[in-house]
């Protein structure tokens, strides 16, 4: 064990099984240190100039442990491994048939492949009972084809390929939303699985005025020809660029799905909810992309084939005099350390490999990245403040706000 980097036995073991590069079963990280200089040469790689600056720059940041890449980025990068260096991929749209659901279930096997978790919007299959428009035959329904990615899921599982991790979202005003809802309370039903509820604004009023909740799908998708005792309602479903016709299938309380979801959750932990209205209006690309899910945790809301390109600043790194009546944040090593770390992720983009084009287009075209933060309660601690105290809060907000103000116009 190295003792001048590791102070318990539990996190070499997670640095020598999770991290660590053998090269056909021979270690070639000795050290951390030797990870730290394998990741920062991978990356600054990709500098047309002043590629051994950056290298220096990458190293310093990950060495001090100032900045903590995500986990797919630690294992890949500089490695001879065909992986992808992104944690987790939301996938494309599937179309209502047959063919694009298994083509979609294919990608979504190369994704895990390669080491990627992957999210779908399951809105776009046909709710169960309904007839096929070519074949006429009956839908089983979004469920219980997503138990086909369930199968597929714990299969790559047994090839030895890292643990799948998976996300389903379903629309609340999808016919088959309760089954959704109560999915997961069947014991070892969609164990690969997390899953969350679409909740739009239009839902959440009508569950504040306790009102009648239509279900709904698009129209021209059902078998059935409307006709005029058929309702009809406006809605821009996943995929569509706009408002499309849609027939009430079937109405319920919006407030009795409310509660059957909260039930659902207290009780067994799923569903989540996405305030997906929220998710799109707050989207710094909402006038390019439309957002139906997000990766396998949930934090990150993506477009179709959009990725994960994420790491983490350590803030406990910041602080000085900690402890003392002169702890402080050195503001300004922070703000140096963020635009580092902006720079190293955007460098990812164009170092890693992709399991599918449709990926790599995605990434180099909207360079998303996602800059987050590890340890505030530590750091608070640190400066001798309570977590809920108002000077507490204000001073993580002014560490917030020098991240994000410091880090936008690094990355333009």
């Amino acid at each position: 064990m190295d003792n001048n980097f590791f102070h318990t036995s539990i996190s070499h073991h997670i640095w020598d099984t999770k991290y660590r590069y053998r090269k056909d079963g021979e270690i070639v990280d000795q050290t951390p240190d030797d990870t730290w200089r394998r990741i920062a040469h991978a990356l600054a790689s990709i500098e047309k100039e002043d590629a051994a600056y950056w290298e220096q720059a990458f190293y310093n940041v990950l060495s001090n442990l100032q900045f903590l890449p995500g986990g797919r980025i630690i294992a890949g990068a500089g490695t001879d491994h065909k992986v992808t260096l992104f944690n987790c991929f939301v996938m494309g749209m599937i179309q209502d048939s047959i063919p694009s659901i298994f083509e979609n279930l294919k990608e979504g096997a190369l994704t895990m492949q390669q080491g990627g978790g992957i999210g779908y919007d399951f809105s776009t299959l046909r709710p169960e009972g309904s007839l096929a428009k070519s074949s006429n035959n009956v839908s089983s329904g979004p469920v219980s084809f997503m138990k086909i990615w369930d199968t597929m899921c714990a299969t790559m599982l047994s090839i030895g390929a890292r643990r799948g991790a998976m996300m389903a979202t379903l629309r609340c005003d999808h016919p088959d939303i309760m089954a959704f809802v109560t999915a997961k309370q069947t014991p070892e039903t969609l164990k690969n699985f997390n899953l969350s509820v679409m909740a739009s604004d239009s839902f959440m009023e009508a569950v504040n005025k306790d009102t009648d909740w239509p279900l709904v799908f698009p129209a021209k998708e059902l078998s059935s020809k409307t006709s005029s005792h058929d309702r009809i309602i406006h809605r821009q479903w996943s995929g569509t660029d706009g408002p499309i016709p849609c027939k009430v299938v079937d109405t319920i309380r919006a407030r009795a799905l409310w509660k059957a979801i909260m039930n659902s959750t207290y009780n067994y932990a799923e569903p989540g909810i996405l305030f997906i209205d929220r998710i799109n209006e707050q989207n710094n690309l909402s006038y390019y992309e439309q957002i139906s899910a997000t990766n396998p945790c949930g934090e990150v809301p993506l477009p179709p084939y959009g990725a994960c390109n994420l790491g983490s600043l350590n803030l406990t790194q910041f602080v000085r005099h900690p402890f003392s009546n002169n702890a402080k944040m050195n503001m300004e090593e922070l703000r140096k350390t963020v635009q580092i770390a902006v720079r190293l992720l955007d460098n990812v983009i164009d170092a890693s490999q992709f399991p599918l084009n449709k990926q790599q287009v995605q990434a180099q075209d909207s360079r998303r990245i996602g800059l987050g933060i590890m340890g505030l309660a530590d750091t608070l601690i640190m400066l001798g403040l309570h977590y809920g105290s108002a000077e507490g809060r204000q001073t993580a907000a002014t560490i917030m706000k020098t991240i994000c103000h410091t880090a936008y116009p690094t990355s333009v």
